[in-house]
């Protein structure tokens, strides 16, 4: 397809429709990228930098739009761009509520491979006149804003969504570089939006803020309100239980919400409904007094009230749908697919059981000792995913993973801001990691999911040799104290190359499954006996 990249006439749009980094992803994908002279110029983009990764640039708009079948901007067009349109010509750009009544949110099924121009990945269209669904997604979804002036779009994240993928693992995929990317692709020309974030970031608004911020979302960068408060409204009765169920007071208010997750296996509880939509209405979009009022029930019926509670956030609040989104077992993005509201009923089931099939995990049964590098809430609501380790806060109502007799954790993630959750499901532990530990970040958390022995500081060694080597030698019931079985893996999230001890080889020779990369060495420990 040729795709073309004008430049932006409206009044004060300094903008431009595409970076390079953009560019040079759909002529990896064989189409053919025309930018209009100086196009990028006021966004910091050169001509020289779209020559580089190989677009044509034209010389005026008139150009551009003539050769193009494809037209991507940030703005609607407006009238000296009319007449530029011609037949069957496909124009993408940018949502912005200020500028007509009413809008179509056009969500598409994201698959693995390329269909035409992005996978599918979400595009934002008006009204569906200037954009066509059909030569893009099969599978079309459309959530219509409500009309008013006054209103904000709301945009949920109960959960830290990320919208990136590595297209070193699936060649024929739309690429997001950045978190931000991802969302201005998706909505964020909206100028009366918001971004909302819930729950996390040691329960309080400016933690929230804080971790919105790691992740490139600010409102700087996304050019719409970024709010955090821990206020919360009632809004209305849970149908089976007639328990009141909250959700925060900024998005109450909103015209519309939206909510993003993933879609994945819980690490507490079996249900219908685990991590996913469902669940960030009845837990995340509830804060700390919504999360307290679920979790400090028997966890037996935790998969019973996150459907019910999420249904009454359905049947009261404006939530105009969801992004329901899969990783695969390398921790990148394989599936997001829109939802409509009674879509996140039907469907995220379904979608719960595609992600048990993609999720990472450990191809042995057992082992003595697994030793994880870092834990954190970035990888994991319990700080290492059980689904991988096997430590399950609550064994009575879920299993899985590898079985291992001892569990060694060398450190947190920077990414963590000091909340060590999960700390308690290993017996060792590093000074490193308990220094870095900040309890005002890692009890809220407990607190409210009433896991207290998730915080429990197990023992504390000097160093990595030391925490790996009381480990080993507590293991009573190791087949062969001569050939210990050992795992060591980054996190949970990152298991393509791990490390396994000499005992292990005869796990994996024969097994096509694994491919052994290195001969035997020594764990590179420095002076001070740390791995890192």
């Amino acid at each position: 397809m040729k795709i073309g990249i004008p430049k932006e006439i409206k009044n004060n749009e300094s903008r431009v429709g595409m970076t390079p980094a953009g560019v040079a992803e759909f002529i990896r994908h064989g189409h053919e990228v025309m930018v209009q002279h100086t196009a990028g110029v006021n966004s910091g983009f050169a001509d020289e930098a779209y020559e580089k990764v190989g677009a044509r640039i034209l010389p005026d708009i008139q150009s551009v739009y003539r050769e193009a079948e494809m037209i991507v901007k940030v703005k609607e067009p407006i009238a000296e761009e009319y007449p530029l349109i011609h037949q069957d010509q496909l124009v993408f750009r940018l949502m912005n509520t200020g500028s007509v009544q009413k809008y179509d949110l056009t969500l598409f099924q994201c698959q693995h491979r390329l269909d035409t121009v992005t996978g599918g990945l979400g595009f934002v269209g008006c009204n569906g006149n200037l954009l066509s669904g059909q030569d893009l997604a099969a599978d079309l979804r459309a959530i219509q804003f409500p009309e008013d002036d006054a209103g904000n779009v709301t945009f949920g994240n109960a959960g830290l969504v990320k919208v990136l993928a590595n297209p070193d693992h699936f060649g024929d995929r739309c690429v997001f570089d950045e978190v931000r990317n991802g969302f201005h692709s998706l909505f964020l020309s909206c100028r009366r939006a918001a971004i909302i974030i819930q729950r996390h970031g040691g329960a309080t608004a400016e933690g929230q803020l804080q971790i919105l911020k790691d992740y490139g979302i600010t409102e700087e960068a996304m050019d719409c309100p970024v709010k955090s408060s821990m206020e919360t409204v009632q809004i209305g009765i849970s149908g089976v239980r007639h328990q009141p169920v909250f959700m925060d007071k900024n998005a109450s208010e909103a015209d519309g919400i939206i909510l993003f997750n993933r879609i994945k296996p819980h690490t507490s509880f079996r249900g219908p409904y685990e991590s996913g939509l469902m669940k960030m209405m009845a837990i995340g979009l509830g804060k700390q007094k919504g999360a307290e009022s679920i979790h400090h029930q028997s966890p037996a019926i935790m998969h019973e009230l996150v459907e019910e509670y999420g249904r009454t956030i359905l049947e009261n609040a404006p939530v105009l749908g969801g992004i329901a989104i899969i990783e695969n077992a390398y921790d990148d993005t394989c599936l997001i697919k829109g939802l409509s509201p009674e879509e996140i009923i039907t469907e995220e089931p379904k979608l719960k059981e595609i992600s048990y099939k993609t999720i990472a995990h450990l191809l042995f049964d057992k082992c003595d000792v697994l030793v994880v590098d870092k834990i954190g809430k970035n990888i994991s609501g319990d700080g290492m995913d059980p689904n991988v380790s096997g430590r399950f806060v609550q064994p009575k109502y879920c299993s899985g993973g590898i079985q291992a007799e001892k569990c060694v954790v060398l450190d947190i993630t920077d990414e963590t801001h000091g909340n060590a959750q999960g700390i308690g499901l290993a017996e060792v532990t590093t000074r490193r990691l308990v220094n870095r530990m900040k309890l005002e970040m890692t009890y809220p958390t407990g607190v409210t999911n009433t896991f207290l022995h998730l915080m429990k500081i197990p023992m504390i060694m000097d160093n990595d040799r030391e925490a790996i080597q009381l480990a080993l030698m507590c293991c009573p019931e190791a087949e062969d104290h001569d050939h210990m079985k050992m795992i060591r893996i980054p996190n949970t999230a990152h298991i393509g190359v791990i490390e396994i001890s000499e005992g292990m080889l005869p796990l994996v020779e024969n097994n096509p499954n694994f491919e052994v990369l290195t001969e035997p060495y020594d764990l590179p420990f420095d002076e001070n006996g740390n791995l890192f």
